[in-house]
């Protein structure tokens, strides 16, 4: 190891700017304030950690949650530096107090980092209750306590209050998140354990333990994958029919390490993950646009000079070469880019570059030594492309015949504008709430679709019961572009007739079930309306509350009805409803399809993999698997009595 990188201490700390809006803005920083942002907290902090593993300091890292609500996370990295920063405080201090604020800004410390924003401690530590510090390092140990982001611990001298002795290094976190910021403030202990999960294969040689000590009885996981991404492709395919062995690719080029590991599967979809510098990249970026371009040009090639396309064939798209294949693409840059700070995009451009010029070098090696495998591969796209031409034909000949306006059931009533950014449609479950929707919506811009009883589950079903259900079919011709599955790819983001699709079901264990028949076959074959914001669920409140005095209040869930019983004084009829059908147009309007007064929520995908997991146990034939999860799951289920 280098001596630069041996350098850490306070003046690897550079500042760049204050604390100041975190509190008042926090969705910018941590994506929102649900139980996505909540867990990204322990993220954040972990990442942190992570970096201490790859500047070679830390192979093991300990998350708890614990009964009191907090979450810990330490490591045996180095601790982070105490001593004097020329700002005149204690380097973590300012560690914890200022965002931009990180040895993430200077080469000495880390060469390749997942925190390069330098926010993520602080941000933690504005949105937080109360956080606490333990640093071992030098043979003491030092403790630093805040609230809501300020510091509780005077210093001496700007330097920390030395509490003990020990022959240990490492940085301990512990914190509660702030109730008056955060919608939920309990874990979800499944997403942080999946993300957990992915952290150790992308890190062989680190050991992550996992201890969830808010039940009766502790759950605790270690991770450790010494394979590598090698045993993530592993996992990801366990259980289903493979075509070849993992392969797996390595080069370096500008200073940048590109992974990439590949598997086929005998089933027609794609799933092919980013990672850069150990973080999830749930929206792409640059280093997926690099390997799949350069794969496709690779096959292609191949298949033209073993003259499995012919001179009159056309090319085979990128969705027929990558059918089947499950692969996951790490990167180590030095300087990433991200969109946002949860940094779900990459944005380098010389990642696409480096990419694919890693990738194409030795996926060719691979390939000229790898004859079969490579005629394996081959022979998928070859039936991936054959499948599409049929299906193209069959939806181009089953989707034309309709109207955009009406179905064949005139059941659409659209909307009058056609600026898709303004339009918004409806799927509202059953004729009679479907009835009081299309009188209670704005004709401008609301489109209502009804649909009868619940739609076919297309995780069990053939693609030739998909395209032929009627529901199924008004729903793809009313979006307006398109069909995206596993045998090609014709669907078309940009063609999107309406900016929301706002799934509208009653509040009950069916209108549950309706909803989430609509997301699996969203995400299965229309999953870009996810990925990019487009889908949404109505939130219709289950009270309305009508005091003796006063004004009537909808109540949206229980936790709603109990706060209106502590705050309201007199007495008060609740009416309940059962359903989106025993509301008037009025109410409908009120409540659901008003812009300035409704709730919905956006649906989105937090990690890939996890979604495409539970969407098989539960939606799949297999019931074992569903009925453990259910079990396993019954606590957090929302019931209806």
């Amino acid at each position: 190891m280098s001596k630069a990188a041996e350098k850490y201490n306070a003046g690897s700390i550079t500042v760049l700017e204050g604390l100041e809006a975190v509190r008042v803005r926090p969705g910018m920083y941590i994506g929102s304030v649900s139980t996505k942002g909540l867990n990204h907290l322990i993220y954040e902090i972990v990442d942190n950690s992570v970096d201490e593993h790859l500047a070679g300091h830390c192979s093991e890292i300990r998350v708890y949650l614990e009964k009191d609500g907090t979450a810990i996370i330490e490591d045996n990295g180095r601790g982070i530096p105490v001593d004097l920063h020329e700002k005149g405080v204690s380097a973590e201090r300012l560690v914890f107090t200022t965002l931009h604020a990180g040895g993430k800004f200077d080469d000495s410390a880390y060469k390749t980092s997942g925190g390069l924003h330098g926010v993520g401690s602080s941000v933690v530590n504005a949105l937080s209750t109360w956080l606490k510090v333990t640093i071992k390092r030098g043979g003491q140990i030092y403790e630093d306590q805040y609230e809501r982001g300020n510091p509780v611990v005077e210093l001496e001298n700007g330097l920390l209050p030395v509490i003990g002795k020990t022959k240990e290094t490492g940085t301990r976190v512990q914190f509660l998140p702030d109730d008056t910021i955060f919608d939920k403030t309990y874990f979800k202990s499944e997403d942080i354990k999946s993300r957990l999960h992915e952290t150790a294969y992308l890190n062989p040689e680190l050991t992550i333990i996992f201890e969830d000590r808010r039940g009766e009885e502790i759950d605790r996981v270690e991770f450790h994958e010494p394979e590598g991404i090698i045993g993530f492709v592993k996992k990801i395919n366990k259980g289903k029919d493979e075509v070849h062995d993992v392969i797996y690719l390595k080069g370096e080029s500008e200073g940048i390490t590109v992974e990439v590991a590949l598997q086929y599967v005998n089933e027609f979809r794609e799933n092919v993950l980013g990672f850069c510098n150990n973080i999830y990249n749930a929206e792409g970026g640059t280093h997926l646009t690099g390997f799949k371009t350069v794969f496709t040009t690779v096959i292609n090639n191949y298949a033209r000079e073993l003259n499995i396309l012919k001179e009159k064939d056309a090319n085979f798209t990128g969705p027929d070469v990558r059918n089947g294949m499950t692969a996951i693409v790490s990167l180590k840059h030095p300087d990433p880019r991200f969109e946002g700070q949860t940094k779900t995009k990459l944005d380098n451009q010389d990642a696409s570059k480096v990419v694919a010029k890693v990738v194409g070098d030795e996926i060719v090696r691979f390939f000229d030594r790898n004859l079969e495998t490579l005629k394996n591969i081959i022979g998928c796209a070859e039936k991936a492309a054959k499948i599409r031409k049929t299906e193209e034909k069959a939806k181009t000949n089953m989707l034309t015949k309709q109207r955009f306006s009406f179905d064949s059931n005139g059941k659409l009533a659209n909307c009058e504008s056609r600026d898709a950014s303004k339009c918004e449609i409806f799927i509202v479950e059953g004729d009679s709430a479907g009835g009081s929707a299309k009188m209670a919506r704005n004709r401008m811009y609301q489109a209502i679709m009804p649909i009868r009883g619940k739609i076919l589950n297309v995780e069990k079903a053939s693609i030739d019961k998909v395209l032929a259900n009627a529901e199924i079919k008004t729903m793809i011709n009313a979006f307006g572009c398109g069909f995206s599955e596993g045998y090609g790819n014709d669907f078309d983001i940009t063609k999107l007739r309406y900016d929301k699709i706002i799934i509208m079901a009653d509040a009950d264990v069916d209108g549950a079930h309706i909803c989430t028949l609509l997301l699996t076959l969203f995400y299965r074959f229309m999953p870009e309306l996810i990925t990019e914001g487009h889908v949404y669920i109505a939130m219709p409140p289950l009270y309305k509350a009508m005091p003796s005095k006063g004004k009537e209040e909808y109540l949206y869930d229980d936790k709603a009805l109990a706060k209106y019983r502590k705050t309201h004084k007199g007495p008060f009829t609740l009416q309940r409803y059962k359903g989106l059908g025993e509301m008037d147009a009025q109410q409908l309007w009120e409540t659901t399809l008003d812009p300035a007064t409704r709730f919905l929520k956006r649906v989105s995908i937090d990690d890939s993999y996890l979604a495409d997991h539970i969407t098989e146990k539960l939606m799949g034939n297999d019931v074992p698997p569903r009925r453990a999860f259910i079990y396993e799951h019954a606590e957090e289920a929302l019931l209806d009595f």
